[in-house]
């Protein structure tokens, strides 16, 4: 079967070649890469919410175990929705930069 033939455009160029030259890819690469930083913020967001959850259980129910313990894991889960927010950035980032 072989390869397929390189598709040509209407003047003959690579479609790699016009791909290149188009704006709009860079411009679609820009949004892209904008709404990855809008979700990363989002993600500390709710992170930071739920962090802060946890800390005003502490605060107000301090006398009680279960608030103390649901405290501590509303804090572990903060921490943890922070770590995979940042570890998507990066990784969409990565692949942004790649591409």
């Amino acid at each position: 079967m072989g390869s397929p033939k390189p598709f040509r455009g209407n003047d003959g160029r690579l479609m790699e070649e016009f791909d290149q030259l188009d704006p709009r890819n860079e411009l679609a690469r820009i949004r892209t890469t904008l709404a990855n930083e809008r979700t990363v913020l989002a993600y500390g967001r709710t992170a930071l919410m739920v962090a802060v959850s946890g800390a005003s259980l502490f605060k107000f129910f301090a006398d009680q175990p279960f608030a103390i313990a649901s405290g501590w894991i509303l804090m572990g889960i903060g921490g943890l929705v922070a770590g995979l927010g940042l570890v998507r950035f990066i990784r969409l980032r990565a692949q942004l930069r790649g591409s």
